[in-house]
């Protein structure tokens, strides 16, 4: 998985929290685009959208070719070190700790490549996350068949519980139904792939 989506991840689970007192929650009591259905299209669109521009983005700033040869260097360096170590080849460690310090200069150097892009596109995400799609839709835009809370805890809660639905006050209308910033995550990292495979901005190097 692309870092860009666990940062996306980690940006968006404010939308869970109550900010702004009971009737807020960072959601609209009168969302511009109404009813599950179109929210759910839309939301999804916004995800698709999204995830071409910060591929364009990482397109025109990131040297594709110069990364994907770091990353396999580097990856392969790892390889061969792993298995020296499982094997207790002392000749061999000593060999390759000697490339340690060029290895790490690569990983600095990747790993600055990849952030390079993300400073630009971080600004409209965030925009986008507190002044756009809460105006748009309800805090609540699709229903999933089965619960998806797998993670214990209520701070990582994809869709509504059974508690929260009979809860009157509470933003959940129906058990099961997804939370808006749940619906992009799991939207994104559906078409995610398929857009870095044609963008040819896609970390996978088989």
């Amino acid at each position: 998985m692309d870092l860009t989506f666990i940062l996306l991840f980690i940006e968006s689970i404010p939308l869970q929290f109550d900010f702004f007192g009971d009737a807020g929650h960072l959601g609209s009591d009168d969302p511009m685009v109404k009813g599950i259905i179109y929210s759910m299209f839309a939301v999804s669109g916004f995800g698709i959208l999204l995830n071409v521009f910060n591929s364009g983005v990482r397109k025109k700033m990131v040297d594709q070719v110069k990364l994907k040869r770091i990353m396999k260097e580097t990856r392969a360096w790892q390889k061969e070190r792993m298995a020296a170590m499982r094997s207790k080849d002392q000749a061999k460690m000593n060999e390759l700790s000697k490339k340690s310090a060029y290895m790490n200069k690569m990983s600095m150097e990747m790993m600055q490549m990849n952030m390079r892009p993300m400073m630009i596109t971080f600004v409209p995400l965030i925009l986008i996350f507190y002044l756009v799609l809460p105006q748009l839709f309800a805090y609540t835009v699709a229903l999933s068949p089965i619960p998806l809370n797998v993670i214990p805890g209520d701070m990582f809660q994809l869709t509504c519980t059974a508690e929260q639905a009979a809860d009157p006050e509470h933003v959940c209308q129906e058990e099961n139904a997804l939370y808006l910033w749940a619906w992009y995550f799991l939207s994104s990292i559906a078409f995610s792939g398929i857009i870095m495979k044609l963008t040819k901005t896609s970390m996978d190097l088989s």
